[in-house]
């Protein structure tokens, strides 16, 4: 027996003709705006989804041209009429950039348009634009966490080398100096030779303390933390700091009141802080102004990710000088580079810092902009103590 075909059966209710099947589509996407232009870039339909990313409503956009969603600059350049060239002349454009929604913020787009023909007449265009701005965001911050991590271990590398050198430079030191000290005891006969031993002493002792900074940077410098009042710290040091400094600068402070007490190796808290000072100085020869401020931070460690936030205390320098061009920001803590002329620093005041912050377990940061001066961080861990 012949099997007979059943009739195929057509649809009915909502999805009975096409146009309702289309616009039931459009109306269910709420990911993409997917609306049509005309020929001119006037827009002429607008779906939920592009309410939802753009924040109009269909009585806000619908007749306006397409150009609103463009950033001012972008309008300016020319881009919006350029897409369209390209889809007409190319059969297809696509671009991700900065738009624009309803009420002025911005989100990063990933856009598509589309000619729409019918024979040989450009009717319109099919534009589907998606908001990719969190999958953005997230790239940048992997960026971000990789390049502080390659930092980190090149700093890391950079301390274990330094580390080794300045243990074995400062035992030589301390030889010469030693030596020196027994040869000064026994020509105090001769006036001439005294003075060439004192020099070549304290030359001896100004390298012992450039190694003691190197040490401090490599982690190799033994802290003594104890509980100290940052405040109170700070102003202790304000004589010396405005004595560091000529006339036509001026020291200000803002210190947070009820800052937590650290437990801290006060020595190197001190130095860390004028080493920010005389950097400060040295970036304003005509003069300016320098702030040391402090505040409570709860922040994590750049660069360890398996750290969590938590409650610092930080002690910032900023001054109105000169800045730092941003190609050399990721390299001025490591020691011996310097932005200052030769013969006027040895490169390890940064580096002194940065080593210090580190081996009492918080971190320290900069902040340049080339004109507008720089800011150096030093966060420092509440209840914690010194490796």
């Amino acid at each position: 027996m012949d099997q007979v075909d059943e009739p195929m059966l057509e649809p009915r209710g909502p999805l009975s003709d096409e146009a309702t099947q289309f616009r039931l589509l459009l109306d269910s996407v709420t990911d993409y705006a997917i609306y049509m232009l005309d020929p001119d870039g006037y827009v002429k339909t607008w779906n939920p989804g592009g309410q939802r990313i753009k924040g109009y409503s269909p009585q806000d956009i619908v007749g306006t041209h397409f150009s609103r969603f463009y950033t001012p600059e972008d309008v300016a350049a020319g881009l919006p009429q350029r897409g369209l060239e390209a889809a007409r002349n190319d059969g297809r454009f696509s671009a991700e950039g900065w738009r624009l929604r309803k009420d002025g913020t911005r989100f990063f787009a990933s856009v598509v348009i589309d000619p729409i023909w019918v024979g040989d007449e450009l009717v319109g265009y099919a534009k589907v634009t998606r908001d990719i701005t969190e999958r953005v965001q997230a790239q940048q911050r992997l960026r971000e966490a990789e390049a502080s991590l390659l930092q980190a271990q090149k700093m890391e590398a950079i301390g274990k080398l330094t580390l080794g050198l300045a243990h074995d430079f400062n035992n030589l030191l301390g030889v010469v100096i030693n030596a020196l000290e027994l040869i000064t005891m026994r020509i105090s006969h001769d006036p001439r030779l005294t003075r060439n031993v004192e020099a070549a002493l304290r030359a001896a002792e100004r390298g012992a303390l450039l190694t003691r900074q190197l040490l401090t940077f490599g982690r190799g410098q033994n802290l003594t933390p104890q509980p100290h009042d940052l405040n109170r710290l700070i102003l202790e040091l304000a004589d010396l700091m405005r004595r560091s400094c000529p006339e036509n600068i001026e020291l200000r402070f803002d210190l947070a009141p009820g800052l937590p007490v650290l437990q801290v190796d006060r020595s190197q808290l001190e130095a860390a802080i004028l080493n920010m000072v005389i950097n400060s100085r040295d970036a304003m020869p005509d003069g300016g102004e320098i702030l040391i401020r402090t505040r409570r931070a709860h922040t994590a460690i750049p660069a360890a990710t398996e750290h969590a936030a938590q409650d610092m205390v930080c002690v910032s320098v900023q001054d109105t000088g000169t800045g730092i061009p941003q190609e050399l920001q990721q390299r001025v803590f490591e020691p011996f580079f310097t932005t200052k002329d030769i013969g006027k620093g040895s490169g390890l005041g940064l580096s002194q810092i940065f080593g210090f912050a580190l081996q009492s377990g918080g971190f320290a940061s900069l902040d340049s902009e080339p004109g507008n001066g720089t800011t150096v961080y030093v966060h420092l861990p509440v209840g914690s103590t010194s490796e």
